[in-house]
């Protein structure tokens, strides 16, 4: 909590030095901003059904009526109402004027930023197809106008402003992309002036998962790519995305496809992230008014699925059996379902899918700026426990997922309850496990665990049984 919070028990933070007044005014010029026809359409369809409390994670862990997703976006749709919706002639003609007030947004922080995901379960669920999950993101657009967001998400997001990633600097990470090509004995292009593929990491990958970094750039060696990191462009988590912060959002997006413009690239791969998917596969356009159909936004995920199926990438099998987290944002709202389920097969994994799984799976619960507020941490591991009995009951034993988020998420939720099952890395068992001519990597120091397999992997092992095939078989030559 900040220092004018004024009472700390209650759920919600402040930035900036604004009068109460001007935080509210604020706030309804961002909501107002949203109201587009999209925005009315929804907000004028609600029947009250209820279903999507159903569908919420945050709801059946708790039973709370708070955690409704419809009600999450009350003071959005009481604005809407006043201002736009069907009868805001007849509360004009009366004098009605939008009225929020700070105690109402105070509430509302805590409802948007540390209980929901933005996952689109409930989406899903609304028999009249509203987009709740998009509201709740138009929602926080007028939260981030009044300074009304969670502390460390704000700070992520100064960073990001100022740096373009909330990892550091161009020279940070050519630093640290150096390292990794020490530690791993692999190449990593760097700053190539053309190339045709420029590809994107997460700061999660660069400060935690360099097995996960070099894993991914030996296998884009081995598919033959002409590709490059661009330390003025390398950032694929979009915090303006998550916190309601357009102008951010629209800034990181354009960079990437701009920079991708400049070195002549006809791809750009976004990486194991979720709402780095959404954000600059689908939410490019609005950036520049028209599609972007001259590069091709492809997830990392969907170029090595397309690499087996055109039989240009095989592996040496794991065997055992595995069970699948699907992210949200790659899967119910990215159009990915089935590509990770063949790098699975492709693994010689058997598949045992939860239940629930595919597009109707729960969120892991620290996507869509979740994980980065902290005091949503208690909240979250009671949604945890929904995952955690839906993984025992496959009896699996391989835990996998393909987001560095959800495997961040998951991996602190194992260690803080005991469970006895380690989260792996799609990317990094293919990456291990392929045959290839390429040559193995070097382990990081005499009986080290490769880094960022690392040490949540580490401590999830302690917790009980489940042992990284990434690490349990490494690759081989042909």
């Amino acid at each position: 909590m900040t220092s004018d919070t004024t009472e700390k028990h209650r759920n919600f933070d402040k930035q900036r030095d604004l009068p109460d007044e001007v935080r509210v005014e604020n706030a309804m010029a961002g909501f107002i901003a949203e109201f587009g026809p999209r925005a009315q359409s929804w907000m004028n369809a609600c029947v009250r059904c209820g279903l999507c409390a159903e569908a919420c994670h945050f709801y059946l862990a708790t039973g709370e009526e708070k955690y409704t997703p419809i009600h999450k976006i009350k003071p959005f749709e009481d604005a809407y109402a006043l201002t736009h919706g069907p009868f805001s002639w007849l509360h004009g003609l009366l004098g009605r004027k939008p009225k929020l007030t700070i105690e109402e947004l105070e509430e509302w922080e805590e409802l948007i930023y540390d209980s929901c995901n933005m996952c689109g379960r409930c989406t899903l669920a609304c028999p009249m197809g509203i987009d709740i999950a998009s509201l709740v993101k138009d929602a926080r657009r007028g939260m981030y106008a009044a300074g009304l967001l969670p502390d460390r998400l704000a700070r992520i997001v100064r960073n990001a402003e100022k740096q373009h990633s909330p990892f550091g600097s161009p020279e940070d990470f050519r630093k640290t992309i150096k390292e990794i090509e020490k530690e791993y004995g692999i190449p990593l292009p760097l700053d190539k002036p053309k190339a045709d593929v420029l590809m994107t990491i997460t700061p999660e990958a660069l400060e935690n998962r360099h097995f996960g970094v070099a894993s991914m750039a030996r296998v884009l060696h081995h598919l033959g790519y002409d590709w490059t990191f661009c330390s003025d462009a390398f950032e694929a988590t979009n915090f303006g995305y998550l916190s309601g912060n357009m102008e951010l959002q629209g800034a990181l997006t354009v960079r990437l496809i701009d920079k991708a413009r400049e070195i002549g690239a006809s791809m750009l791969i976004v990486p194991e992230c979720g709402h780095a998917w959404g954000a600059t596969r689908w939410e490019a356009a609005k950036w520049y008014g028209a599609p972007v159909d001259d590069i091709k936004i492809r997830h990392i995920v969907e170029v090595l699925a397309d690499a087996v199926e055109d039989g240009k990438l095989e592996c040496r099998p794991v065997g055992e059996s595995a069970t699948f987290h699907d992210p949200c944002q790659q899967i119910r709202r990215g159009g990915l379902e089935e590509k990770p389920r063949i790098l699975m097969r492709a693994l010689g994994m058997e598949l045992r899918e939860m239940d629930p799984h595919g597009l109707d799976a729960f969120c892991c619960g620290g996507g869509g700026g979740v994980l980065a507020n902290e005091r949503a941490g208690p909240l979250r591991l009671k949604a945890f426990e929904l995952k955690k009995r839906a993984v025992e009951e496959t009896g699996a034993d391989h835990f996998v997922t393909s987001c560095n988020i959800c495997e961040m998420t998951l991996g602190r939720d194992i260690e803080a309850t005991g469970f006895g099952k380690q989260i792996e890395s799609l990317i990094d068992l293919i990456g291990a496990n392929m045959i290839t001519d390429q040559p193995p990597l070097k382990a990081p120091g005499s009986g080290a665990k490769p880094k960022g397999v690392g040490k949540r992997a580490a401590g999830a092992k302690k917790a009980g049984k489940g042992r990284s095939a990434a690490r349990r078989k490494p690759a081989a030559k042909k």
